[in-house]
């Protein structure tokens, strides 16, 4: 292995470690010990909570016409000993995949040349502004017809071969994207800041199904340089103003997403810390150390040229405030800047999905992705269409909760308010407790989580959570019998009344351990995604059992015993994450991430192995052969 490439592997190794190192020191009681007397059985949540969502949201009824006598789980998985080559992907034999917008494909023809892996000419910084960016994530489909079914009706018929399509660039680490350890001056900053952020591309499908970007007004390139706006409690807090006076700008690290009842998307900025350092002495606040910022973050160098990310330049002292938050993004109006919503919190945002209630009010689910971080919730004031009516946004108006686990398998949701007498003596207005939502939660005593990350709604309104592991636990319990937790596990709530109440039931729908020494063995979930009818889409994200690469696995939650199929198996190093279909829930796209984590010795994917080639990250459009429902 050269030492590039030996380097490319040791960076995005560090850059996983320091990005999960635990920052909650408070006391609350952990969750290992909730499980441990939740899981001497296995608890069935009692009624249902259908989930009223659009046409948008959910795919159409028909997506379900010719099923036949298909069981909802049927296709053929991916058997451990069908994996022979990791440095492709192997997929199911009843399905077929196309490789899309690998990072360098210009956002729209023509706008500039592709950058096709070579090792020795990366893109330029003014290129890269251009070009669909690395660590492809979180993202939705959104139909070019989509606000029709919106305004008229479920039954709107919506196309299935053309649509926006919104992807994040979670991060590429200097390695992968500079070819050297650390950049050197401002442009290669740039280039690092021009490979983040997300990819708003249109998408056609051709005469032979296969998918193609075309031009469109919409299409851009959102990055940490762009300009954005705030709104909700905290939007004109002095917290978030800089002597400077500079705009707000930019978004990053956008790892999962979701998407809106009225036809938008959110991204998710996770691990946004590690893009600050200091060129000076840095001793941490309180709030600081809470959120993770150190001297030197995750080694990105950004602070070195960019004074924006320069923890001891006071000229930018809440610069950092200024991430961590959940943006909103019209794919339909390019014209438009992307909208933080500081009503949702500021935390290490995953993923985000919602529900919409029989009133119309709606509530986002939403993980905070560090060891022994929490379960938040988020409810509307208004109906969704109420609130658009009114010229407001859904997203800033509402209240913002967190979750504690009982033993008995019920739990409580604890209103973030600063009209809470215990967060009143620790912060001075509504905006302090978002902005530090971490903090409140402390005080407030919510249960600490092995790194809770991707939410989705069930079929009957149940929610989701994929808790990806937690290498830093140190106990062993009935619920987690190995320590540290490797494998993680799949929590399953419910709430009450219609999402909208203040309680909520509990169970483990899957221990990841439990799959080992089965042919269905996967660990570390991690994207997900449930659709209408009771399948259950999981990504993993982490080193897999028995010579396996990260997975894509379904279940039939309509089962009382979960059982993951292997769909899709990725190539070695990457993570399989995002998830979206077209209405017809005919053609899926999922990504391949960090591919050989950035070393062309262990993988050129999407090219053929060359031990050369420069991986890159990218979408895979996956179908089923006979062009039935994806994960039947």
């Amino acid at each position: 292995m050269s030492t590039d490439n030996k380097n490319a592997l040791d960076n995005a190794q560090l850059h996983d470690e320091i990005e999960n190192t635990p920052s909650n020191t408070s006391e609350n009681r952990p969750f290992s010990s909730v499980l441990e007397t939740n899981m001497s059985r296995r608890k069935v949540m009692a009624g249902s909570l259908t989930v009223a969502t659009t046409a948008f949201l959910a795919p159409g009824a028909h997506a379900g016409w010719g099923w036949g006598r298909r069981k909802l789980v049927d296709f053929k998985p991916v058997a451990i000993d069908d994996v022979v080559d990791t440095t492709m992907p192997t997929i199911s034999d009843d399905y077929e995949y196309d490789v899309l917008i690998p990072w360098g494909t210009p956002i729209e023809p023509g706008a500039t040349k592709e950058y096709t892996g070579e090792p020795d000419a990366r893109p330029t910084s003014a290129q890269a502004a251009l070009q669909t960016g690395l660590g492809h994530d979180g993202m939705w489909f959104f139909p070019m017809d989509c606000r029709n079914a919106i305004y008229y009706g479920r039954h709107y018929r919506m196309r299935n071969d053309v649509g926006m399509l919104c992807v994040n660039h979670e991060y590429g680490t200097n390695i992968h994207a500079l070819g050297k350890s650390g950049p050197e001056n401002l442009e290669d900053v740039r280039l690092s800041q021009n490979i983040h952020g997300v990819s708003v591309v249109k998408l056609k499908r051709t005469f032979r199904r296969g998918w193609k970007v075309v031009s469109s007004a919409h299409s851009r390139r959102i990055t940490v340089n762009t300009p954005v706006t705030f709104s909700g409690p905290a939007a004109d807090s002095k917290l978030l103003q800089n002597p400077n006076g500079n705009i707000p700008l930019g978004t990053v690290n956008n790892c999962g997403s979701g998407a809106t009842p009225w036809g938008t998307y959110l991204t998710c900025e996770e691990n946004f810390n590690g893009y600050f350092g200091a060129t000076s002495g840095f001793v941490a606040t309180q709030e600081q150390d809470r959120y993770g910022f150190s001297e030197n973050g995750f080694g990105y160098g950004w602070h070195l040229f960019d004074k924006r990310f320069d923890l001891s330049d006071e000229d930018y002292v809440n610069e950092q405030n200024r991430f961590g938050w959940i943006v909103e993004i019209d794919p339909f109006d390019g014209t438009q800047k992307p909208v933080k919503r500081t009503a949702l919190g500021r935390f290490k945002h995953e993923a985000i999905a919602i529900a919409e209630s029989r009133n119309g009010r709606i509530a986002a689910y939403m993980g905070d992705d560090q060891r022994f971080d929490y379960c938040y919730k988020y409810v509307s004031d208004k109906s969704w269409k109420r609130a658009l009516r009114d010229k407001e946004s859904p997203l800033d108006k509402g209240s913002l909760y967190v979750a504690r686990f009982n033993d008995d398998g019920t739990g409580e949701w604890l209103e973030l308010t600063i009209d809470n007498p215990q967060l009143a003596a620790r912060f001075n207005s509504q905006a302090e407790v978002l902005i530090y939502a971490r903090v409140a939660a402390d005080i407030l005593g919510a249960t600490p989580m092995d790194r809770p990350e991707w939410t989705t709604i069930g079929k009957h309104g149940e929610v989701f959570w994929t808790c990806t592991n937690n290498s830093k636990r140190t106990d062993t319990n009935i619920a987690n019998p190995e320590a540290p937790n490797n494998d993680g596990h799949i929590i399953r709530t419910k709430d009450s009344d219609d999402h909208l109440g203040t309680s909520f039931t509990w169970d483990i729908y899957l221990l990841a351990s439990s799959t080992r020494g089965t042919e269905g063995v996967f660990t570390d979930p991690d994207a997900a995604w449930a659709d209408p009818y009771g399948r259950l889409f999981i990504g993993t994200d982490g080193s897999q059992p028995d010579g396996l690469q990260d997975q894509l696995v379904v279940f039939d939650t309509t089962k009382d015993t979960p059982e993951p199929k292997r769909l899709l198996v990725g190539v070695n190093s990457d993570e399989i994450t995002g998830f979206t279909v077209t209405p017809d829930q005919r053609t899926a796209f999922v990504n391949i991430q960090h591919p050989g984590n950035g070393s062309p010795d262990a993988t050129n994917f999407p090219a053929p192995y060359d031990g050369r080639t420069i991986p890159r990250d990218c979408t895979l459009v996956i179908r089923r052969k006979d062009g039935g429902i994806i994960g039947s």
